[in-house]
């Protein structure tokens, strides 16, 4: 695998590359997912960068990653971890897992390999969705047993 300067473009890139792949295969949705949330320019990634990068890493993977299926491939916990280690800037990191998760959004399906990936973010980097996200978290309200005929009742 490449090595690439702590928080650099390149390693940014990467990281959206690491969020293409994490179901295993490159996605059309998850590509028109980077110009639908403007991506790219929001993490300041160059087009040619970015093109170069995603290139790059799939050439690594092909080297080193598991295939179990044609097609296919299988992220390893360690490399994961080693690639979200190349971005340390608390910001970056947040602007890296609101992409991953716009990313991984994007075909309407969250798979296992795109799960492990938002988790091992979320814990390596000690961030909550609350924090990436546009989502606000609201006091749950009780609900009184619904009765036949009868629609439920909030209770205050």
């Amino acid at each position: 695998m490449r090595n690439y300067p702590i928080d650099s473009t390149e390693a940014m890139a990467r990281i959206v590359a690491l969020a293409l792949l994490a179901d295993g295969a490159l996605d059309h949705s998850e590509v028109a997912a980077l110009e639908k949330h403007e991506l790219r320019e929001n993490l300041g990634l160059p087009a040619e960068t970015l093109e170069r990068v995603i290139h790059e890493f799939c050439n690594d993977l092909m080297q080193t990653a598991r295939a179990p299926n044609i097609g296919q491939i299988e992220l390893d916990l360690h490399l994961v971890d080693h690639l979200l280690d190349d971005i340390q800037s608390p910001a970056l990191q947040k602007k890296a897992l609101t992409a991953i998760l716009d990313i991984v959004n994007a075909d309407g399906s969250l798979n296992s390999g795109e799960a492990i990936l938002i988790s091992q973010a979320m814990s390596r980097w000690g961030l909550d969705l609350q924090r990436v996200t546009h989502i606000e978290v609201r006091e749950a309200k009780h609900l009184s047993p619904i009765l036949p005929g009868h629609a439920p009742v909030a209770e205050a």
